[in-house]
C-alpha cells in the first residue's frame, strides 16, 4: 500500500488498497479499507460497542505476543503492535473505530478497522508516517495467521464473556434485594390473585420470595450458557483448516486470553463447527430473552401493586422518582418500572433477529455474525443498566403498604372462604360467600349467624396467615 499527502487538500491523504486508491482523512488512524466501509455502509450511525473492539484488540496483542514466540513475528514489531494495542485498551483511540454495525458479511470492514488502527499507531510509534504501513502492515503483521472468519467470531464470545458476566451480576443483586425484601414482610398477609381475581390469601414475603427465585434461575440459565462461549475457534483461519497459522499459535493465544479475562478459556475442539454454527450466540440470547421475560413479567406486578393508589391496588409503595405528569400536580407513575419493561421488549426484539441471522448461515461461514453480535451487545449493555436501575431505584426503596393489605383482606370473603370447605363442603362455602357479597357483610358474621361450626373454631379456621403456610386449617 501507498500513501500521500494531497497536495490540494492537506486534510486528507490518499491510500492504495487492491481496488485502487481512495482519500483518507490525513490525521486518522484507519486506512483505506475502513474509508472505503465508511462510505458503503452509511445505515444506522451506531459504533461498534466498547467490549467488541476490547475483544479483537485483545486478540490482535495475543497474537502478536504468540507469533513472536514462534519466531514469525520480530520483537520490534511485537512491541509496536502490543504497545498500540495496550494505548486502545486503556481507553485511546476509540474514535478511531468508525465501522457501522451493519456493514460486510462476517464483519471483514470492522476487522480491517482494527488491523488499520493498530498498525497505523504501531508505525507513528516506530517512526513511520500514516497510511504508509512501512514498518507494520495491517495485514501482514497485526493480521498474522489469523481471518476475519476465525477472529471476528472469537472476539463476539469474549465479548459476550465480558457483558453477560456483567448482566448475570446485575441480576443476581436484584434477586438478593427482593430476597431482603421479602424477609422483611414475610407475614404480612395479603390478597392472592389468579385471572386477577380474589383468590386465597398470600403472604408478601412469599410473593415477592417468588419474584427473587424467578430472577435468580433466569440468572443461573444465563450463566450455564457462558461455557460454551469459552471454546475459541482461534486460529481456524479462513474455513477452519488453518491455513498459514503456525501451529501451536492458536494454543498459546487461548491460554493468554484466558488469563485477561479471568475465563476458562481453551481451543475450540472443532474449528469448522465454531464457524458454521452460532448456537453458543442463540443459548445467550435465548437466555437473556428468558430473563427479559421474567423481569418484565414482575415491572408488570410492581405497577399492579403500586397502582392507585386510592383507586386501585395501592399495597406497594415505591419511590417517587420524577414528576409524573405534565398535567396533574402531585401524580407519580412507576417509571422506572415502565423503562424497564420497554427494555425487556428489545431484548426480547432482539432475539429474533439472531435466530434469524443465525440461521442465514452457508457453508464455512456465517456472514451475519455482524448483525447478531450488535444486537446481543446491545441487549446486554441495555438490560445490565435497566436490572440495575430497577433494583436502585424501586425495589431497595419500595415498601408495602400493611393497612391497606388488611383493608383488602377484609373486605373479600372469597380469600378465606376455601379454608372453609374441609369443614363444611364446596357448596355450603359458595352460598355462604355469596351472601356474604350481596349483603356487603364479613364472611365471620355470616357463618357465625348460620352457625357453620363454634365461633372458637371459626376464628381458627378463617385466620389468614396459618392458610399461608399450607394444609389444612
Amino acid at each position: 500500500m501507498a500513501s500521500a499527502v494531497d497536495a490540494r487538500n492537506a486534510s486528507t491523504r490518499r491510500e492504495k488498497d487492491t481496488l485502487g486508491e481512495i482519500e483518507v482523512p490525513a490525521t486518522a488512524l484507519w486506512g483505506a479499507q475502513t474509508q472505503r466501509a465508511i462510505e458503503n455502509y452509511p445505515i444506522s450511525g451506531y459504533r461498534a460497542f466498547p467490549a467488541f473492539i476490547r475483544a479483537m484488540v485483545q486478540i490482535k496483542k495475543a497474537e502478536a505476543v504468540a507469533n513472536a514466540e514462534s519466531g514469525r513475528l520480530d520483537a520490534k514489531r511485537r512491541d509496536a503492535i502490543v504497545g498500540a494495542c495496550d494505548e486502545i485498551l486503556a481507553g485511546r483511540h476509540g474514535d478511531q473505530f468508525v465501522v457501522d454495525v451493519f456493514h460486510s458479511g462476517a464483519g471483514v470492514s470492522f476487522h480491517m478497522n482494527v488491523n488499520e488502527v493498530i498498525a497505523n499507531r504501531a508505525n507513528q510509534v516506530l517512526g513511520g508516517g500514516l497510511g504508509t504501513y512501512e514498518h507494520v502492515n495491517p495485514n501482514d503483521h497485526v493480521n498474522m495467521g489469523q481471518s476475519t472468519n476465525d477472529v471476528t467470531p472469537t472476539s463476539m464470545r469474549l465479548a459476550h464473556l465480558e457483558l453477560t458476566k456483567n448482566v448475570c451480576a446485575q441480576l443476581d443483586l436484584l434477586a438478593d434485594a427482593l430476597d431482603r425484601k421479602a424477609k422483611q414482610y414475610a407475614d404480612v398477609v395479603k390478597p392472592g390473585r389468579t385471572h386477577l381475581q380474589d383468590a386465597v390469601p398470600i403472604t408478601f414475603g412469599q410473593e415477592i420470595g417468588g419474584w427473587a427465585t424467578r430472577v435468580r434461575s433466569a440468572s443461573a440459565r444465563l450463566r450455564a450458557g457462558r461455557a460454551e462461549l469459552c471454546e475459541l475457534g482461534i486460529g481456524g483461519t479462513a474455513t477452519g483448516t488453518g491455513l498459514n497459522a503456525t501451529p501451536g499459535v492458536r494454543e498459546r493465544v487461548c491460554q493468554l486470553l484466558a488469563q485477561w479475562y479471568d475465563e476458562p478459556i481453551v481451543p475450540a475442539k472443532d474449528p469448522f463447527a465454531s464457524m458454521q454454527s452460532m448456537a453458543p450466540f442463540i443459548r445467550i440470547s435465548s437466555g437473556m430473552r428468558t430473563a427479559a421475560i421474567e423481569v418484565s413479567q414482575i415491572c408488570n406486578d410492581i405497577r399492579l401493586l403500586v397502582s392507585g393508589p386510592k383507586t386501585g391496588f395501592g399495597e406497594l409503595v415505591i419511590p417517587a422518582v420524577q414528576p409524573g405528569s405534565s398535567i396533574m400536580p402531585g401524580k407519580v407513575n412507576p417509571a422506572i418500572a415502565e423503562m424497564v419493561n420497554q427494555t425487556c421488549f428489545q431484548v426480547i426484539g432482539n432475539d429474533t433477529a439472531v435466530v434469524w441471522g443465525a440461521q442465514a448461515g452457508q457453508l464455512e461461514l456465517n456472514v451475519m455474525m455482524p448483525g447478531i453480535n450488535y444486537a446481543l451487545c446491545f441487549s446486554a449493555t441495555i438490560f445490565a443498566n435497566a436490572v440495575k436501575q430497577l433494583r436502585e431505584r424501586t425495589v431497595e426503596g419500595m415498601r408495602v403498604d400493611e393497612e391497606r393489605c388488611k383493608e383488602l383482606m377484609d373486605l373479600s370473603p372469597s380469600l378465606i372462604v376455601t379454608a372453609l370447605s374441609p369443614h363444611i363442603g364446596y357448596a355450603r362455602s359458595a352460598a355462604l360467600v355469596k351472601r356474604a357479597l350481596a349483603e356487603k357483610r364479613s364472611l365471620m358474621d355470616v357463618a357465625l349467624e348460620e352457625k357453620v361450626m363454634e365461633k372458637s373454631k371459626l376464628e381458627k379456621v378463617l385466620d389468614p396467615l396459618p392458610m399461608t403456610k399450607g394444609g389444612v386449617q
